[in-house]
């Protein structure tokens, strides 16, 4: 039980848990258009952010329950960035709106897709992922107090380009995994093979009958 405890109660996963306990406190900043305080309490979000996934692999205290927490962290994050922009600053959310909605989509579409085929939430945590949540920060604070929305648009729309990487894995894969470095590294799993090979035989065999 000691053991248990120790695992869900690691460092990284606590970071994780603060992230996800300060998405309604950046709602409700949002909806009050607390923009300095929003701003601030965003940036400790973000630089726990950084630091779980390094401190997982730094103390050996990786686990799948603290991939997905992250992972939920980061999405629950991204929609209270959006509805700040929204509240706060409506103006740049208008400028936006389609980069938003693509932005909102590239997040929205995987995670369905992995739900359909193994009925949970994608944690691959993709070294493009974590590129473009590492380029997230700096581009929505530079849109924010420096106006450089070409540099947001365009990590907008390298997470669509994450997003079309995270369906293919999906796609492939024959069951759920986490912490995938690309779709490149899928080779690794003897069953990612198997399976496929399995389905085409499947579809053919439905094909004779």
């Amino acid at each position: 039980m000691d053991v248990i405890k120790e695992k869900i109660y690691s460092i990284p996963n606590l970071l994780s848990m603060t992230r996800l306990l300060l998405v309604p406190v950046l709602i409700g900043l949002a909806i009050a258009a607390k923009a300095q305080a929003f701003l601030m309490v965003l940036a400790v979000s973000l630089l726990s952010d950084a630091f779980d996934g390094y401190l997982a692999r730094k103390l050996n205290q990786a686990t799948e329950l603290g991939a997905k927490l992250d992972s939920w962290g980061d999405v629950l994050t991204y929609g209270a960035m959006i509805l700040g922009l929204y509240w706060i600053w409506p103006q740049i959310f208008a400028e936006q709106l389609w980069f938003l909605v693509a932005a909102t989509a590239s997040f929205v579409v995987p995670v369905i897709y992995a739900f359909k085929k193994f009925a949970e939430y994608p944690s691959y945590h993709t070294l493009g992922a974590k590129t473009a949540a590492v380029l997230m920060a700096p581009a929505f604070y530079s849109l924010i107090l420096l106006g450089w929305d070409l540099f947001f648009q365009a990590v907008i729309i390298f997470h669509i380009v994450v997003a079309f990487e995270e369906m293919a894995i999906t796609s492939l894969l024959s069951r759920p995994r986490t912490d995938v470095i690309s779709i490149l590294s899928l080779g690794r799993y003897s069953d990612v093979a198997s399976g496929t090979v399995a389905e085409e035989s499947i579809k053919a065999s439905e094909k004779t009958h």
